[in-house]
Parts: C-alpha cells; sequence; structure tokens
C-alpha cells in the first residue's frame, strides 16, 4: 500500500512538472523558426510618432543621470518627445541637476510608493498635451541614439503595444551574469518565440510603449507591485498584440548581490501569483471566445519559476532513482529536455565557456528562491525597490 501511494505522489508530481516543462520546451523550438526583423528604420509616413517618455525614479540618484544623459542624445526632433522624470525620494543635489535638463521634473509624495503611483501622477501631470505614444523606461535603462527613431518606424507599422529588447548592461560578477542571461532566455520563449507563431509578447516592465490613450485609460486601474503583469492583463482581455522588437535594445542593470537578486525574484514571485489570481475569473470567457493570448498569459502566470524547475527536479529524480530506479527514468528524461530546451533558449553570444562557469553559483541562488516560497503573502502589494550600486 506504501509504494502505491509513493508511486501516485510520484506521478501527480511528475505531471505537474512536465507541464512546465512542456511549455518551456514548446516554446524553445518555436525560437527557431525565426522571423526577419526589420534591418533598416525609415518611417514612410508623413506624420511622426509623438512620445511622451517616462522614466519613474525612486531613490535612483547613483543612475538616473547617466540614463538622462544619454537619452538627451536621441537623433530623433526634440519637438516629437516630451521626457519625464518622477523623482520620488532622491536627493535634493540629483533634483536640482534633473531640473537643469531639458525635460519635465515631477516630485510627488506618496505614502506608500510604488512604479504604479509614479505613472498614475505622470499621466495626471500630462492632462491636456497630445501625445501618440507612451513610452516607460526604468530609471537605470539606457537606450542608443536612434532608439526613438526605430521606434517610430515600428508605430508607424500600427501597433500599439511594443516591447523593445531588453539586455543586459553590467555582467562584472557571477550574480548579474547569470540575470542577465535569465532574460535572454526569457526573451527567447516569452518573447520571440510568441511572436514567431503569432502570439503576444510578454511585457517586462520597461522598454514598454504603447498608444498613449490606451494607457491613459488603463493606467488608474493598476492595484499591484507589479504593473507590468497587469498591463499584459488589460491587452490580453481586449485581445491586443503586443509586438517585440529585437533589435531595438534597451540596456538594464541587472543586480549585482545576491540580497538584491532575492528581494526582486520574491516581488516577481508574488506578483505572478497575483497576477493569476486576477487572471483566472476571465479564464472560462477568454475559453469561450478563443482569446488564445489571454489564455497562453494565464498558463504563464501558472508556470513554474525555471530556477525551481533546475533544483526540483534533479532532486526527484535521485530521490526516485533510490527508491525505484524504473520510476526515475521519466524524471532523467525531463531534466534532459529542460537542459536542452534552456541551451536552445540561450543565444550563441553567450554560450561561452566563461558564462558556464558561473553556473557554479547557480545553486545558493536557488537556495536563496526557495526561501522566498516559505515567506510568499499573495496579498502583499507593496512596492519592493531593487537598489543599484552603480
Amino acid at each position: 500500500m506504501t509504494w502505491h501511494i509513493i508511486h501516485i505522489i510520484d506521478i501527480i508530481l511528475w505531471i505537474i512538472t512536465a507541464g512546465s516543462v512542456g511549455y518551456v520546451m514548446l516554446f524553445a523550438l518555436m525560437s527557431l523558426f525565426r522571423k526577419k526583423q526589420l534591418k533598416t528604420y525609415e518611417n514612410t509616413h508623413s506624420a511622426h510618432s509623438r512620445f511622451a517618455v517616462i522614466y519613474p525614479a525612486y531613490n535612483e540618484d547613483s543612475v538616473i543621470r547617466n540614463s538622462i544623459e544619454f537619452f538627451l542624445h536621441q537623433d530623433y526632433p526634440i519637438s516629437l518627445f516630451h521626457l519625464v522624470v518622477v523623482s520620488d525620494h532622491m536627493q535634493p543635489s540629483t533634483n536640482e541637476w534633473l531640473a537643469s535638463q531639458p525635460l519635465q521634473l515631477l516630485k510627488p509624495v506618496f505614502e506608500k510608493s510604488s512604479k504604479a503611483k509614479a505613472l498614475q501622477y505622470a499621466i495626471k501631470q500630462l492632462e491636456g498635451l497630445d501625445f501618440s505614444h507612451i513610452v516607460i523606461l526604468d530609471a537605470d535603462n539606457v537606450v542608443d541614439s536612434n532608439f526613438l527613431t526605430k521606434l517610430d518606424s515600428v508605430c508607424q507599422q500600427g501597433y500599439n503595444a511594443i516591447q523593445c529588447h531588453r539586455t543586459a548592461k553590467n555582467s562584472d560578477n557571477d550574480v548579474s551574469a547569470l540575470d542577465g542571461l535569465s532574460e535572454e532566455i526569457n526573451n527567447t520563449i516569452f518573447r520571440r518565440a510568441h511572436n514567431n507563431i503569432g502570439l503576444s509578447s510578454a511585457l517586462i516592465g520597461s522598454g514598454m510603449c504603447f498608444d498613449y490613450q490606451w494607457f491613459a485609460t488603463h493606467v488608474n486601474m493598476l492595484s499591484t507591485a507589479v504593473e507590468d503583469r497587469e498591463l499584459e492583463t488589460f491587452l490580453a482581455k481586449q485581445n491586443i498584440y503586443v509586438k517585440y522588437v529585437e533589435d531595438i535594445l534597451v540596456y538594464d542593470e541587472k543586480v549585482s548581490n545576491k540580497d538584491n537578486f532575492q528581494s526582486q525574484r520574491m516581488r516577481w514571485m508574488t506578483g505572478q501569483i497575483q497576477a493569476l489570481l486576477q487572471m483566472l475569473p476571465y479564464l472560462f470567457t477568454a475559453l469561450i471566445k478563443g482569446n488564445i493570448n489571454y489564455i497562453d498569459k494565464t498558463i504563464q502566470q501558472a508556470l513554474i519559476p525555471r530556477s525551481i524547475l533546475l533544483a526540483t527536479i534533479p532532486f526527484m529524480a535521485l530521490i526516485m532513482t533510490i527508491v525505484h530506479p524504473l520510476w526515475s527514468i521519466k524524471w532523467w528524461a525531463m531534466l534532459l529536455c529542460l537542459c536542452i530546451s534552456l541551451l536552445i533558449a540561450i543565444p550563441s553570444r553567450l554560450r561561452t565557456t566563461a558564462m558556464f562557469r558561473k553556473l557554479l553559483s547557480f545553486p545558493s541562488l536557488v537556495w536563496r528562491l526557495l526561501k522566498n516560497i516559505a515567506h510568499m503573502d499573495h496579498k502583499n502589494t507593496d512596492f519592493i525597490h531593487t537598489s543599484h550600486e552603480k
């Protein structure tokens, strides 16, 4: 009787895990069918997009100046973009420097700060101004001088929601390198592969561009600390396609220490559960309407994080090898499928010996993620700030 119970538990756990691994494997394979990206960005239309560009910045004194200095070198007509920095809890010296730049500086005072509140405040202050699109960047994001020119060309093709290619601007230690590697795997699976088969890209939280009126209408509906997932929900419910543009780069600073990594992942894991709970009530309606994007985004929120898969699958394989070697074969096969899928999803430029050596730090990071599970509170909507060191 005991063996039957163990076998049933083994099968149930394997089926649950196989769902997440199967999803990763499917879209890793779909990423191989690459669609051609635009190589030149020439606007053939007489009109150009007018952008509102928002930098929400909470306690970001160490990075905001560099980001703004880079952005102000845009080759796009300065009359066609309006740069806004929402300065929340930043030093007077930083605000003084920002005030001297050609941008609109906003200094709200929130009882509880959050990125959603910063965006809501910015939109309120921009009432009466005429924009076609809004761009959201994080305070540490750096872009090339042709960023808006390229983005304008994509906007002119009629896309109302665009996700640019966010990539690491630093890889100075194992933590930041692995964080950047994880983001590129996400770019492959949840963005490029999805667009390859006609599904919406996932949003990241920065490097995002939306139709201005759509965003202004929906921004006040944001209520959690993971506004990108909420925006995804709104877009999916309306079946608005999210375009991923791989060659419009947004350079993002990756976390460089394990404490920041743990707190960032805690926020993401909590937000994933919150998003899943928000999306489930509409899932039946989406099934009836055949809203594939909404169904897909709901499944994404239910996926087991890859790092936890990479910890639990080998563990179960070893345990079952001891308990019953024949039962362990399916776990070893699943581990092989997951490793092959992730290898496919890693861009070729990152498949280096130096990068794979950094995987030695992976077990300690996974342990921190596993500890997060015990402290998660899906009702917690408090903003958790990820500090930057430079």
